[in-house]
C-alpha cells in the first residue's frame, strides 16, 4: 500500500507538470504573439506566477477535485491511480499534437470513470432537480431578457436585429448563472457546475474581451498605434502573469486535490484537508511544467485564431484573468483553456467574423466537449483492466 501512495503521489505530481506542458500556452499566447515580451522571458515569468497562484487565491477548486465529484468513500488508491494516469495520458497526447484540452476535465473525466468502475453510478455526486430548475428558469430569463436588449440595441444602430437577437438571447441565458452566483441567488458547485462551465467559460472570455476591446479602441481611436502599442505593452505584461496565478490557483489545484483524496483513502488522513508540502510540491511540479512549455500549443493559440495586437491581447489576458479569478473563488475547476481561448475570439471577432479562423475554434471546441467523456471511458475500462489482473495475479 505505501509503495501505491508513493506512485500515486508521483503521479499527480507528473499531472500538474503536463499541466503546465499544455496549458504554458494559455498565460503567454497573447504575450508572445504580440511580442511583448520573449518566449523564454515569458515562460520564466508565468511559471512563477503559476507557483504563487494557489497561495495569493483560495485552494477551494482542490477541494472541489477531491470531495465534490464523486463521493470520497467510493475511491480506493487504485481507482485514484487510473483517474491520473488517464489525465496525463490524455493531456501529453493532445500536447504533442498541439492541441490544447483541458487537464481539468481530463482528471474530473478519469475520476468519474474510475469511481464508477469502483463503485457504480452511485459513487457520482449529482445535484437535486430543484437545481435544475432553477438553472433552466434562470437561463431562460436571461435569455429573452438578453434578446430583447441587443435587439432594441442592434434596431437602434441599425444593424442585423435577427443577429442581434440570437446572439443576446444565448450570451444573456449563458451569463445569467455566473451573475446569479455573484449575488448569492443561484447555487451550483461541483459536477452540475464543472458541466456548465464548459459553456459558459468561453462565452464569459469573449463577451468580456469583445466589450473591453471595444471600449479601449474607441478612447484610444485617435492616438498613434506607437504611442498605444507603450502604453499597452506594461500593461498586457502585467495581465498575463495575474492570468498565470489565476491558472496556477485553478489547474494548479488538481494535483493538491486528488493527492489529499489519496491520502484520505489510504487512512493517512482521517478528513479532508491539504498538507503544506503538497500544496508546495503542486506548484513546484506546475512552474517547471510551464518553464518547459507545449509549444506547438502556444503556436496554434497564439497565431491560428487571430491576429492581435498589445491592447487587444492585454484585452483578452484582463479578461481572462477576472474571470480565472471569479470562478476560482467559487471553487469550480473551469479549463483556463476555455477561458482565454474565448478571450482570443472576442478580440479577434470586433474585427468581423472574417478575423477569426473558426477552423481552429471548431477544432478546439470539438476537443473541449468529448474530454471527460473520454477520460470517463478510458478510465473506467482501465479500471475494470488492472482490477480483473489484480485480482487474477
Amino acid at each position: 500500500m505505501e509503495h501505491l501512495i508513493i506512485f500515486g503521489v508521483i503521479l499527480a505530481l507528473a499531472l500538474n507538470f503536463v499541466n503546465g506542458l499544455n496549458d504554458a500556452a494559455h498565460s503567454i499566447a497573447t504575450v508572445v504573439a504580440t511580442k511583448s515580451l520573449s518566449p523564454w522571458n515569458a515562460v520564466l515569468l508565468t511559471s512563477l506566477c503559476n507557483m504563487a497562484g494557489p497561495f495569493i487565491f483560495t485552494t477551494a477548486v482542490a477541494t472541489t477535485i477531491g470531495t465534490a465529484i464523486v463521493h470520497p468513500n467510493s475511491l480506493n488508491p487504485v481507482a485514484i491511480v487510473v483517474a491520473m494516469g488517464t489525465a496525463i495520458a490524455l493531456v501529453f497526447v493532445a500536447t504533442r499534437s498541439g492541441l490544447p484540452i483541458s487537464s481539468s476535465h481530463a482528471m474530473v473525466g478519469g475520476l468519474l470513470g474510475a469511481g464508477i468502475g469502483a463503485f457504480g453510478p452511485a459513487a457520482v455526486i449529482l445535484p437535486g432537480a430543484s437545481t435544475f430548475i432553477d438553472i433552466g428558469i434562470a437561463a431562460m430569463g436571461g435569455a429573452v431578457a438578453g434578446g430583447a436588449i441587443l435587439g432594441i440595441l442592434t434596431a437602434a444602430l441599425h444593424g442585423d436585429v435577427r443577429s442581434g437577437i440570437i446572439i443576446g438571447a444565448i450570451s444573456g441565458g449563458t451569463l445569467v448563472i455566473p451573475l446569479l452566483m455573484l449575488a448569492g441567488v443561484l447555487k451550483v458547485t461541483g459536477l452540475l457546475a464543472i458541466i456548465l462551465f464548459i459553456f459558459i467559460s468561453p462565452v464569459m472570455g469573449t463577451s468580456s474581451a469583445f466589450i473591453f476591446n471595444i471600449v479601449i479602441s474607441h478612447l484610444f481611436q485617435k492616438r498613434k498605434q506607437n504611442r498605444v502599442r507603450r502604453i499597452f505593452q506594461p500593461l498586457h505584461i502585467i495581465a498575463c502573469l495575474f492570468q498565470a496565478a489565476g491558472h496556477g490557483a485553478n489547474d494548479g489545484q488538481h494535483a493538491v486535490g486528488v493527492i489529499a483524496a489519496l491520502l484520505v483513502s489510504a487512512g493517512v488522513l482521517s478528513t479532508f484537508s491539504i498538507p503544506p508540502w503538497v500544496l508546495m510540491s503542486s506548484a513546484v511540479a506546475i512552474g517547471l511544467g510551464t518553464v518547459f512549455g507545449g509549444w506547438d500549443v502556444v503556436d496554434k493559440m497564439a497565431k491560428k485564431i487571430t491576429k492581435i495586437r498589445p491592447y487587444q491581447g492585454f484585452s483578452a489576458a484582463t479578461a481572462g484573468s477576472v474571470t480565472l479569478a471569479m470562478v476560482t473563488s467559487y471553487g469550480v475547476p473551469v479549463s483556463s483553456t476555455h477561458v482565454i481561448s474565448g478571450a482570443i475570439v472576442g478580440v479577434g471577432a470586433t474585427r468581423g467574423k472574417n478575423a477569426v479562423q473558426w477552423e481552429v475554434v471548431r477544432e478546439m471546441m470539438t476537443a473541449w466537449v468529448i474530454t471527460i467523456p473520454l477520460a470517463l471511458a478510458v478510465s473506467w475500462t482501465g479500471y475494470l483492466v488492472i482490477s480483473f489482473a489484480l485480482a487474477f495475479f
